[in-house]
C-alpha cells in the first residue's frame, strides 16, 4: 500500500503508462482517509459564527483543504487514465464521468477490470524513474 501510494504521487504528472488494481485503490482507500482525518482534526464541518474573528482561521482551513483536493483530484485523473491503459481503453474513457449518475458507474467497472498482458502501453508506473 505505502509503495502505492508513493508511486501515486511521485508519478502525478505521468499518463502514458500503465496502473495495477492495486496501485489505483490503494492510493484511493489512503486518499479517503486522509481527506477525513483532516476535516475531523480541523473540524471544518462545526457551525462557525461568521460575524467573528474565527472566519480568518476557517478560511485558512478551507484554503489548505482546497489545494489538498486539487492536487488529489490532479493525482487521480492521471492515475486513472494509467488504469484505463492497463485496460487497454484510451484516456478518452474518462469523459464518461460528464454522463450523470450512469457516467461514475460505468468508470467504477472499467476501473475494477482485470489487467490486459498485451496493451498498447507496456510502461508500468513502477517501472518509471
Amino acid at each position: 500500500m505505502i509503495q502505492a501510494y508513493k508511486e501515486y504521487w511521485k508519478n502525478i504528472t505521468v499518463m502514458d503508462a500503465r496502473a495495477t488494481r492495486s496501485q489505483y485503490w490503494w492510493p484511493q482507500v489512503a486518499n479517503y482517509l486522509v481527506l477525513f482525518l483532516y476535516s475531523w482534526l480541523t473540524n471544518l464541518s462545526r457551525y462557525y459564527d461568521f460575524s467573528t474573528e474565527s472566519v480568518k482561521e476557517l478560511n485558512i482551513r478551507v484554503l489548505i483543504f482546497l489545494v489538498l483536493s486539487f492536487l488529489i483530484w490532479l493525482a487521480n485523473f492521471t492515475v486513472r487514465a494509467r488504469r484505463l491503459h492497463d485496460t487497454n481503453k484510451s484516456n478518452w474513457w474518462i469523459l464518461l464521468y460528464i454522463i450523470p449518475i450512469l457516467g461514475p458507474i460505468i468508470m467504477f467497472v472499467l476501473l475494477i477490470l482485470p489487467s490486459k498482458p498485451f496493451s498498447r502501453w507496456t510502461i508500468n508506473q513502477s517501472e518509471l524513474s
